[in-house]
């Protein structure tokens, strides 16, 4: 996996793994219910089923999450397509390889949200376009631990 420097963490709270699922490239990012703060991980490669399981089986032995997020690409309308479909279906074999609980968020202005952001940082443009990804599954899970009550 392409990765960010953040080293597990040892917080009293419990980690949560983050995915924005993409055609080719699903970025990761992680979160603890205690800081309540979100970091991204960086991206892996989407296309082999086998390869995405193994890559999410690494980032779980890892960090030991309580549970994983997977974004839920939606339509403007909250409609939904093929790749909400494969969201979803994604999100079940993590479900069921993992045993953890894994919840759904909508995820319609994340990308939008995370270009902006590394636009606004000077890092626009196709030389970083790889780091949407995992700014991305970052926007997904930090929006997710700021809506959530405190557990």
């Amino acid at each position: 996996m392409n990765e960010a420097a953040v080293a597990p963490s040892k917080v009293s709270g419990h980690t949560i793994l983050a995915f924005d699922f993409g055609a080719r490239w699903i970025g990761v990012a992680v979160g603890d219910t205690e800081t309540r703060l979100a970091n991204p991980l960086g991206m892996f490669e989407a296309e082999s089923g086998a390869r995405r399981i193994a890559e999410v089986e690494t980032l779980v032995r890892e960090w030991r999450p309580e549970r994983l997020l997977v974004g839920l690409p939606l339509a403007m309308d909250g409609g939904e397509h093929e790749m909400t479909r494969r969201a979803r279906r994604f999100a079940r074999q993590l479900e069921s390889r993992f045993r953890l609980p894994v919840e759904l968020a909508d995820e319609r202005f994340s990308s939008a949200s995370a270009e902006t952001t590394l636009r606004e940082t000077g890092r626009g443009g196709r030389k970083h376009k790889h780091a949407v990804h995992a700014l991305a599954a970052k926007i997904i899970l930090q929006s997710y631990l700021d809506e959530s009550p405190r557990r």
